[in-house]
């Protein structure tokens, strides 16, 4: 069964889902020089390998507060710093119930178009497809229209591998940075909760940039 790894950790979603976009600060993990982010070849990655900062979010696609960041905050952060290679962007699932968990299986199943292309749609399209009486079937319209085939998309939602993948993340989050809300974001070593405006990314950016 898909949804078997640590029995997908979900009894703590509903506190999860509660004290997100309280802009709750953990003590720094380390200095920017010696943190190290443990990218992997499952990690989806945006920006310069070479950037001096590196930001981290754990995610979750039924979020609305990481549909406000990806809508509004993350385009900013991307045209002031990931475009000219000052910051690198990771965005890791953190599945806060089996629907997110679907939905991050979609996104890395659609062949053909960019990643974070499929992640800024379902983030848009968040009301529509969550909220369906049949969200399952939405998700699979959005994977037609990408491009993904009837036969695919049912062979992407039980591709158990894929699926302990990305409850992994969440697993490995809740261990490495006490994860427990989304979003969450750790730069350079700082971990920090909420969708916090773009005013205080740039100030945390900026400190990081020694500017």
């Amino acid at each position: 069964m898909i949804l078997s790894r640590r029995a997908f950790a979900l009894s703590t979603a509903g506190t999860a889902l509660g004290i997100a976009g309280s802009g709750l600060i953990w003590p720094r993990q380390g200095h920017a020089q010696s943190w190290d982010a443990q990218i992997s070849d499952f990690d989806q990655v945006m920006g310069s390998p070479d950037a001096p900062v590196t930001l981290v979010e754990y995610a979750s696609f039924t979020c609305g507060f990481c549909a406000s960041f990806h809508g509004e905050t993350l385009p900013e952060i991307k045209s002031r710093y990931v475009d000219n290679g000052q910051v690198r962007f990771i965005f890791r699932d953190f599945p806060l119930d089996g629907l997110s968990l679907r939905a991050g299986m979609l996104a890395r199943c659609v062949e053909g178009v960019d990643y974070f292309a499929v992640v800024d749609e379902l983030f848009a399209s968040q009301r529509q497809w969550a909220r369906a009486d049949d969200p399952i079937a939405s998700l699979q319209r959005m994977g037609q229209l990408a491009g993904l085939s009837e036969e695919a998309f049912l062979a992407c939602m039980n591709n158990e591998t894929l699926a302990n993948q990305i409850i992994q993340l969440r697993l490995d989050a809740e261990e490495r940075y006490n994860v427990n809300s989304t979003p969450t974001f750790v730069m350079n070593g700082e971990v920090f909760a909420g969708a916090l405006p773009i005013d205080a990314f740039i100030e945390r950016i900026e400190m990081q940039l020694g500017s």
